[in-house]
């Protein structure tokens, strides 16, 4: 099991923070926008990992942000991973280089738009929603969504 963090982080001007995963090989992520974050180190706390992953890829430090689900990732291909999500509104600093692949701020209403898992429209539509902190568990056979259940419930 693999436990990591997920963010997307907003600013004032209607945009979202994501990572175009261009730059690695064999990334499991490749060609994909996501949020940014990353695998926890030994001893961190969800928090711990969320701003030194966001200070590492971005180069921004939050200042205000929200944990918001656990989303539990089972895959016939992969280890299950445990991926704990936060948005973010408050940050300092400047953008940095990413050597995972390109920071772009994208208006938030092409963010539905981009290439990204089918299992991350279903949880972008819950922080759409404002959800109530939630536990979404997505189930794939290779890069096919077979089952989402938000809660519990199969959705």
């Amino acid at each position: 099991m693999r436990n990591t963090t997920l963010c997307y982080i907003h600013n004032d001007r209607g945009q979202t923070l994501l990572l175009h995963r261009v730059k690695k090989e064999n990334d499991l992520n490749r060609d994909k926008w996501i949020g940014v974050g990353g695998g926890f180190e030994d001893k961190e706390s969800p928090e711990d990992c969320l701003l030194r992953e966001v200070r590492e890829e971005t180069g921004l430090t939050l200042t205000c942000y929200r944990y918001r689900g656990i989303v539990t990732f089972v895959s016939d291909e992969w280890e299950t991973e445990y991926m704990h999500l936060f948005t973010a509104d408050g940050f300092t600093g400047e953008l940095t280089r990413c050597d995972e692949g390109d920071l772009e701020w994208v208006d938030d209403d092409k963010v539905a738009a981009l290439p990204t898992w089918e299992g991350d429209r279903v949880f972008l539509d819950l922080l759409a929603q404002d959800e109530p902190f939630f536990s979404l568990k997505l189930v794939y056979v290779g890069d096919i969504l077979q089952s989402a259940t938000l809660n519990g419930k199969t959705l």
